[in-house]
């Protein structure tokens, strides 16, 4: 058996045997004590955690500046406190994220380790209806983690190693007729170490933030409108600039979201129309002195859906992606997801994060299906093409200067299965992803004549 799998097999085993949920007699046990019920359920108190191991193995490594294979176990270790009094709560989180057999070339970076980092410590308070009858108020100050809407330009993340955190404040007023609006001021947190050395060693090192980088806005959401849809309506300013300790872009961004939904049900059509507008400024390189160019860039997501009958409640859905890319001169039209969740929404990341919110054109098509209680699943296909030839493709950092290479960048197969060993506790995912290398990949200057990508990963999670 050869050093890789030996690895991977031990690393399972490290997160199966820890913690009190992972021992024998809980395996035994379909219904193993929690860690909140360990602790005797404590009035006010919190307590919620997730161990999780996954080895990933990628060939044909689209991404340029990585080596063409890659295989790694990857560890990711969270505990939740938060204690309540009254209206007021106090809580944090730790995030332990690690790798392991990386090689100096493997594509391990700053989205895969964060060693023994507090990504949340907050307090909050919860106001109720001090603004009317029927509201409810709240507010959270300090470090935290923070979805909204669709997630596509502020998320927490859970399928990537790590996560991302934010320090500042957030406001949410939810009216009585069931409207909502999220009012925030936010340093997103650099992650540390950000060098190889430093990421392959699992140092720990406390991330950053500071108000040489900062997102504010306001997110509305509507109440019900025809057809139990709903309108989310989102302002994003994003200001960075040049700190001792850190050379940045100067990206001075606006973006204007609109997003129009239904949610999945049984037997009906489910759809999603999501467009958001960036404008701003941003230099050419975090050089000093870099000339600066206007943003006009875009992205745009539609989706319709329906959840059939049956025991396995099949969903079927067509989907289509668009985000801008950018030309050699004039404005600057690559769109930012800024701190969302920047793959496309049946994309893994880990080790792939191939395909992403940038200079990309995706129809596609989806099916989901819930065999049981304890089983689900997923296949996807996307169509794939290159906006711009002349700007790098995604997230892969391929392009061609000359603007000659064919735009068609090829398909993406993905696949995804999930079941609970133990309802509640442990969970198995298995994930992989094809990507056929279309004209583009062959025509692009720094393409790396490797073949197709394929990607695979397995996971365990404990929750305890």
């Amino acid at each position: 058996m050869n050093r890789t799998v030996r690895a991977a097999l031990a690393a399972c085993t490290a997160a199966l045997s820890c913690g009190p949920l992972f021992c024998g007699t809980a395996l035994a046990n379909d219904n193993p004590p929690t860690l909140q019920e360990l602790l005797g359920n404590p009035d006010g108190l919190k307590v919620a955690g997730s161990t999780r191991v996954r080895y990933e193995s990628i060939d044909g490594q689209a991404r340029t500046g990585f080596e063409p294979s890659s295989r790694i176990v990857s560890l990711r270790t969270t505990l939740l406190v938060e204690y309540t009094k009254g209206p007021l709560r106090i809580g944090g989180e730790l995030r332990d994220a690690r790798v392991y057999i990386a090689g100096p070339l493997s594509p391990v970076t700053a989205n895969e380790v964060n060693a023994f980092e507090p990504v949340q410590a907050y307090i909050g308070a919860n106001l109720g209806d001090v603004l009317g009858a029927g509201t409810k108020t709240s507010f959270q100050a300090g470090r935290m983690t923070m979805t909204l809407g669709s997630g596509r330009l502020l998320s927490g993340l859970d399928f990537r190693n790590t996560t991302n955190g934010v320090t500042g404040l957030r406001t949410d007023f939810v009216g009585k007729t069931g409207g909502a609006l999220t009012l925030f001021w936010l340093m997103p947190q650099l992650r540390l170490p950000a060098d190889k050395t430093g990421l392959l060693d699992n140092k720990v090192q406390l991330d950053k933030e500071s108000t040489a980088s900062v997102l504010w806005g306001a997110y509305a959401t509507s109440p019900k409108l025809l057809a139990d849809s709903k309108l989310d309506l989102g302002y994003f300013r994003f200001a960075e600039h040049d700190s001792p300790s850190l050379q940045t872009r100067d990206r001075n961004l606006q973006t204007v979201n609109l997003r129009l939904f239904r949610g999945p049900g049984p037997g009906k059509l489910d759809w999603e129309a999501e467009q958001a507008f960036q404008f701003g400024h941003i230099s050419g390189s975090a050089a000093p002195g870099a000339p600066t160019r206007k943003v006009a860039a875009s992205f745009t997501h539609i989706s319709v859906g329906k959840t059939f009958g049956g025991s396995w409640a099949p969903r079927l859905s067509l989907q289509y992606d668009h985000a801008s890319g950018s030309e050699p001169t004039g404005t600057y039209g690559r769109f930012d997801t800024l701190q969302g969740n920047a793959p496309l929404d049946a994309s893994p990341s880990g080790i792939y994060s191939e395909v992403n919110r940038a200079n990309i054109t995706s129809p596609g098509v989806r099916l989901e299906v819930t065999p049981s209680k304890r089983f689900d699943g997923l296949v996807e296909f996307r169509s794939l093409f290159v906006p711009s030839v002349t700007d790098g493709f995604a997230s892969t950092g391929v392009s061609d200067p000359g603007g000659k290479a064919r735009k068609y960048a090829g398909e993406q197969y993905d696949a995804r299965a999930r079941y609970w060993v133990i309802p509640k506790v442990l969970r198995a995912e298995v994930d992989f992803t094809y990507l056929r290398k279309g004209p583009f990949f062959a025509d692009a200057a720094n393409a790396a004549p490797d073949g197709d990508t394929k990607y695979g990963a397995f996971s365990l999670i404990g929750y305890f």
